[in-house]
């Protein structure tokens, strides 16, 4: 991060080509026509967020990052067993379980599954969609709505990962321990529910801190424990443009940031998001 207010600098050029990618791809999902926005969710592993799902059209969901590897709830119908629909008529039909609410198809390649209810009940469908790291908790509500897409983002899965081949840009290389992760991951989760474990002490600074022309930024909190210092930003667009966000620009030079999580990575003027730095905590 800086250390004094200067006009911010565009993101590299691959990075900007996927961001202009990503804006392309909103503004199609947002104009008159048949396509419809991704419905981004963020989840955490065991708690509850709430969704929309079509009762007319199937309604993919992939998790942000990694692939779906099961899904368990109340389930009519399923290829999942096999990875591919079973043809018509054939003697291999999915299993049907008369009370099940929702007929599922996975595409274990792209580690995505498609659902759709049945039935005429209104009441939500409670689904546990788990990856390799994390089990998310989806609430779907049934709506007469087009196809859609349901994308779960796990802001702890999403922490900025710095290795040998990429170090930061304190020369730092960081081969990073599968319980070194965890303790990161352990920390984002109680910097951002404010569930905060009784070995991490906790420190109210609500300071502004230089960053550019165009963002006011505070230190909010910081924490520190188990080797670690977290520390809780507030940034708020004050320019009169759209701001696209990356986990890179908040790398602190010298400062051994081991970890950067952005809640909202696009912000409208006037906006807000939270911002969450994990570095590796100084030597005495």
């Amino acid at each position: 991060m800086r250390a004094d207010f200067k006009r911010r600098q565009q993101p590299s050029t691959s990075l900007t080509n996927l961001l202009l990618a990503l804006v392309t791809a909103v503004g199609m999902a947002t104009a008159p026509s048949l396509v419809r926005a991704l419905q981004l969710v963020e989840a955490r592993d065991g708690v509850s967020v709430e969704a929309m799902v079509s009762i007319k059209e199937p309604t993919r969901i992939r998790i942000d990052g990694a692939p779906i590897t099961d899904v368990f709830g109340n389930i009519y119908s399923s290829n999942c067993a096999n990875g591919t629909p079973p043809p018509n008529n054939s003697q291999n039909s999915p299993a049907i379980n008369p009370t099940g609410e929702l007929v599922l198809e996975c595409d274990k390649d792209k580690g995505e599954v498609y659902l759709r209810p049945v039935g005429r009940s209104s009441k939500p469908i409670n689904l546990f969609v788990s990856s390799a790291q994390a089990t998310y908790t989806l609430l779907l509500h049934r709506s007469d709505t087009p196809a859609d897409t349901i994308v779960i983002r796990d802001p702890s899965a999403r922490l900025l990962k710095l290795d040998n081949a990429n170090p930061s840009p304190s020369g730092m290389s960081l081969g990073t321990s599968a319980n070194h992760i965890r303790a990161m991951k352990a920390l984002l989760v109680a910097m951002a529910s404010d569930r905060v474990p009784p070995e991490v002490r906790v420190e109210e600074v609500n300071r502004l801190v230089p960053l550019w022309l165009e963002a006011r930024f505070s230190l909010m909190r910081r924490y520190e424990g188990r080797g670690l210092v977290g520390e809780k930003y507030l940034l708020q667009n004050i320019s009169p443009t759209l701001m696209v966000l990356a986990e890179q620009e908040f790398d602190r030079e010298g400062a051994q940031v081991m970890g950067v999580s952005i809640e909202n990575y696009n912000l409208q003027p006037g906006e807000t998001t939270n911002v969450f730095v994990i570095r590796q905590e100084a030597t005495r």
